[in-house]
C-alpha cells in the first residue's frame, strides 16, 4: 500500500460534485489515506487551506460561484514561494488552454475526467513523495543555517 509518511498525509478535495468527492474519498481510504477533508463549495476551500494545511489538494475546476483558477489565485499569497505545495486539478475540461492556464496558475499536475483510479494514485503519490522530499531539504537546510550560524558565533568570540 502506502509509505507510513505518506498515509498520514492530509489531503483536501475540492470539487461541486458530491459524487465526485465519495468517490475519491472512498478510493483514496482504500488505498490507506487515513486524512482527508472535502468540500463542495469552493468558497470554503481557502479556511479549508488554512486551518487543514493540507499536504495536497485535489481540486476541480468547473464549479459554480468560484472556479478552480480563482481558487488557485486565492491560495497563492498563503503559499510562500519557496514551498512545494501540490495541487492536482481533476476536471472534465480536457482542452489544452484549461490544462496549460491550471498549470501556470499554480497547479502542479491535470488530469481529465473520467479518470483512472490507479493513475489518480500514482499521481498524488508522486506529489506527495515530492512534497515530502522538499519538506525534509527545507528541515536539513535550517539545521546547516543554524550550525554555520554558531560556528560563526564561535568564531567570532575567538577574534576579540
Amino acid at each position: 500500500m502506502l509509505d507510513s509518511n505518506l498515509k498520514n498525509a492530509k489531503i483536501l478535495i475540492v470539487d461541486d460534485h458530491k459524487v465526485n468527492i465519495d468517490l475519491l474519498e472512498s478510493y483514496l481510504e482504500m488505498q490507506g489515506f487515513k486524512s482527508i477533508q472535502t468540500t463542495t463549495d469552493p468558497l470554503q476551500a481557502v479556511s479549508l487551506f488554512q486551518s487543514f494545511e493540507p499536504d495536497l489538494i485535489l481540486l476541480d475546476l468547473m464549479m459554480p460561484k468560484l472556479s478552480g483558477y480563482e481558487v488557485l489565485e486565492l491560495l497563492k499569497p498563503l503559499i510562500p514561494p519557496d514551498t512545494y505545495w501540490p495541487v492536482l486539478v481533476l476536471t472534465a475540461d480536457i482542452s489544452p488552454h484549461a490544462k496549460q492556464r491550471a498549470l501556470a496558475s499554480g497547479a502542479r499536475d491535470f488530469l481529465a475526467k473520467p479518470f483512472d483510479f490507479v493513475e489518480v494514485f500514482l499521481r498524488i503519490r508522486n506529489l506527495l513523495e515530492t512534497r515530502y522530499l522538499y519538506q525534509q531539504l527545507e528541515n536539513k537546510n535550517k539545521i546547516l543555517e543554524e550550525k554555520v550560524s554558531m560556528l560563526i558565533k564561535v568564531m567570532s568570540g575567538w577574534n576579540k
